[in-house]
């Protein structure tokens, strides 16, 4: 269990070591704020690296191995799969897809990237593994982790990056009952309510490789007696929620993003109650 008895889970991405546009402090600020919630779990999802090199990768380890949590989740993205930076992921931080199983719930994450690519898939070899974890945890809350988007993210220009095969891929994630997708790869933080199912997309947390108005940051969940809150953690500055739900009723509120006057970063906070 994490801080006060609540279940607590991190999601960082896409902090891009070795690129000139990645800031150490933002990177080490997220790190200790995250260290000071005492998480359950601590989830990076993708893009590690900027090109796969063996000395980001490197890099990048140190900065993992701060995280003050026993649980890591980790799998890459695009850009760590790069110049053959799949043989370093698994080298520093093993297998590329992965399962966590607590009280409450049960967490998926794939490697959706191709070597040198930009563009993403899971691949149907995948899809029985993925079934059966969540088949499995009954009424468990159902967090799938990817890297990249299954729907596009708004403020992010043309969308090329959806993975290939995202409507299977959605579909099977509705038939198992997913409660929570999270993904990052655009740098642009946003989320999605698709049925029952919440997908929220994580910024970069520690580069100034940035759309619009939008800034670097990182997501915290909440889950205690089954009510689910998503914040959005800007490094230094204050938390925002961004998703309030039950996983039993489906009843949320929903801090949703919108363009403000159609120039992508400019937003409002717009709450919807279902």
């Amino acid at each position: 269990m994490g801080t006060h008895g609540r279940m607590v889970i991190c999601q960082i991405s896409d902090i891009h070591c070795g690129s000139p546009y990645f800031i150490p402090d933002l990177l080490e600020r997220s790190i200790l704020e995250i260290n000071d919630l005492d998480p359950t779990a601590v989830v990076v999802s993708g893009d590690l690296t900027n090109a796969g090199y063996r000395q980001e990768f490197e890099e990048a380890a140190e900065y993992i191995q701060r995280i003050q949590c026993e649980r890591v989740m980790l799998i890459p993205g695009n850009h760590d799969s790069r110049n053959v930076g799949y043989i370093h992921f698994e080298r520093l931080f093993g297998e590329r897809y992965s399962t966590l199983d607590f009280e409450e719930a049960v967490m998926v994450a794939v490697d959706s990237s191709e070597p040198d690519l930009d563009d993403g898939r899971v691949g149907r070899e995948h899809y029985e593994f993925i079934h059966e974890t969540f088949a499995m945890a009954e009424d468990k809350l159902k967090i799938f982790v990817i890297h990249h988007h299954l729907i596009p993210i708004p403020g992010t220009g043309r969308e090329r990056n959806i993975i290939y095969d995202a409507g299977d891929v959605l579909e099977l994630l509705a038939d198992t009952e997913v409660d929570l997708v999270l993904s990052g790869h655009k740098h642009v933080p946003y989320s999605w309510k698709l049925e029952n199912m919440f997908i929220v997309n994580a910024g970069t947390a520690s580069t100034t490789r940035l759309r619009g108005n939008t800034r670097p940051c990182y997501n915290i969940i909440e889950i205690e007696d089954g009510r689910v809150k998503v914040f959005r953690k800007y490094p230094f500055k204050d938390r925002e929620l961004i998703v309030d739900f039950d996983s039993a009723t489906h009843q949320y509120l929903h801090y949703e993003e919108v363009t403000g006057d159609g120039r992508p970063g400019d937003r409002r906070q717009r709450r919807t109650l279902s």
